[in-house]
């Protein structure tokens, strides 16, 4: 959206709006860390605090438990938008910095399933909740903040550097949990090394307090609150008013909605898609997504200043179109670089390895570690656990195997390239979005406004995209194995990809939407 000449310039001097960014984005950044090991880790935390007999049901069930955070982000939007319509942008982003960094620890500290039973999913579920409703609060406060520094005709350009934090967030998370998991060694990690990124958060918290603390309110707040004009009841005027909460709609259903699963889709499913349909190992899998990530931010702050010149519509609903259109070819190859039944083995490279252990009820836990060599480089690794019990008559569990691909030389670049160009769709749809919702709405129900529509096209729109698209995939094949036992085809020869249709559905109608009724202008309020 481009500014239009009547519209007055900010009097902030880059240095100054400089800091104002750096001390906003530290901030967001570290509470999207908070919000995202959980997902990152969601592999490893299916197997701590829930039931280990079902595994496909412990994944649904994280991942659920890592939606319920998203579901509840618009009450936070409500809740925190209004106080920060009503007191101020400052106070309240600080607010929301603690409620999220305490809870963030303390899920660091809950014992496992083992332990406590069915109180450790419902422990991590309310902290998750409070995680979702400080997440609605910090982001709408930061954008603002930024947004009512800048200059306008430089607002995209400016607040495109809030817009980074959110994937800077998912990639010191991915360092973090590498790091951590190289230093203590897998099978720590997955014990108790897995605690470790969470229990880091009370550090990364405590430095960005004493940041914000030194941060003065947003001038243009300032200004309305010395006039007397600030809203008695940001709600009402919000979603009460009709020209507001048609505009509150539109922003919704015409850009946040599709933004949402086109950002969850190019990094969150992305990665749970090469881990557990591809069966990318661990490390490599989060190598991939890291490089990723680090070449395509900058393109966040690109696209954002391009929407300062040529205007946010364009750039938003072409990322949107170009998700819909290759989404399922792009899908497709990373499935078939992972395939092994389309790769050459090297079966005289094939090395077997067993080990028995003791366990303390006498029962014998036997090890077996298959590696397979192919030839384009693929290594496989295979591990089965199997229990022999001690007593005779007792029933051993079944058998835990795990497999692990590594990719190597062209098919690993490869892959970086495929995750890379969904990434470069994030930027598009993401970078622009905060000038976009900050020019929607007048500065004095700003926070209010354009949170909620915000988190709801993210944190349910988007936030619901690794649950549904997996609930989707393990639908599908369910439907192939019954009709395999009654001897008939399958009934969805892809059914890896069918998890594609919920975001491609979603960006779809909102690109419509987005074509015929978003405005490619900056709108003006007589407040600002």
């Amino acid at each position: 959206m481009i500014a239009e000449p009547n519209v007055k310039k900010s009097t902030t001097n880059a240095r100054t709006l400089f800091s104002v960014i750096s001390a906003s984005s530290v901030g967001t950044l570290i509470e999207w860390y908070d919000f995202y090991i959980f997902g990152s880790l969601a592999a490893i935390l299916s197997t701590q605090f829930f039931p280990k007999d079902n595994p496909t049901a412990a994944l649904l069930s994280t991942l659920a438990t890592f939606a319920a955070g998203f579901i509840v982000r618009p009450f936070g939007a409500l809740v925190f938008g209004r106080l920060g319509d009503l007191v101020g942008r400052k106070y309240t982003f600080m607010v929301t910095l603690v409620l999220m960094g305490g809870s963030t620890f303390l899920i660091g500290l809950i014992p496992g399933y083992a332990s406590i039973g069915f109180w450790a999913p419902a422990l991590v579920l309310l902290l998750r909740l409070v995680q979702g409703l400080a997440l609605g609060g910090e982001y709408g406060g930061a954008a603002t903040y930024v947004a009512e520094h800048a200059p306008d005709d430089r607002r995209g350009f400016f607040t495109s550097f809030i817009q980074t934090t959110a994937t800077l967030g998912l990639f010191v998370s991915l360092g973090v949990i590498v790091l951590t998991r190289e230093t203590v060694g897998v099978d720590a990690f997955s014990s108790w090394g897995w605690r470790i990124p969470f229990l880091l958060s009370a550090f990364l918290v405590a430095i960005s307090i004493y940041i914000r603390l030194k941060m003065s309110e947003s001038p243009l707040f300032q200004k309305i609150k010395s006039e007397g004009k600030i809203s008695k009841n940001p709600l009402a005027e919000s979603f009460g008013k009709k020209d507001n909460l048609k505009m509150v709609l539109l922003a919704l259903f015409g850009a946040t909605a599709g933004q949402g699963v086109i950002w969850y889709t190019g990094q969150f499913y992305a990665l749970s898609f090469i881990q557990k349909t591809c069966n990318i190992e661990f490390v490599q899998s989060n190598y991939i997504v890291a490089i990723a990530l680090l070449i395509a931010t900058p393109f966040f702050i690109i696209f954002g200043g391009l929407s300062d010149r040529i205007g946010r519509k364009g750039i938003m609903l072409a990322g949107m179109l170009l998700g819909v259109l290759t989404y399922r070819p792009i899908y497709q190859k990373m499935y078939e670089l992972s395939d092994l039944k389309t790769k050459q083995e090297l079966v005289d490279q094939t090395k077997t390895d067993q080990k028995a252990t003791t366990q303390e009820n006498g029962d014998q836990l036997i090890t077996t570690t298959t590696t397979r060599a192919y030839a384009d480089g693929t290594t496989v690794k295979e591990i089965e656990k199997k229990t022999v019990t001690a007593v005779a008559l007792q029933e051993a569990p079944k058998p835990e195997v795990t497999k692990s691909v590594t990719l190597s030389g062209s098919n690993y670049w490869l892959m970086v390239l495929l995750i890379l160009v969904q990434v470069l769709y994030v930027t598009m749809v993401y970078g622009p979005i905060a000038a976009f919702l900050v020019e929607l709405f007048p500065t004095r129900i700003r926070y209010t406004s354009m949170s909620l529509p915000y988190h709801i096209g993210n944190g349910i729109f988007g936030g619901l995209t690794p649950f549904l698209a997996t609930a989707l995939v393990e639908t599908a094949k369910k439907a192939n194995e019954v009709a395999e036992k009654a001897g008939q085809a399958p009934v969805i020869k892809q059914a890896y990809l069918e998890g594609l249709w919920y975001p491609i559905i979603i960006a779809s109608v909102c690109f419509v939407i987005g074509v015929l009724y978003l405005n490619n202008k900056a709108y003006t309020h007589a407040d600002d």
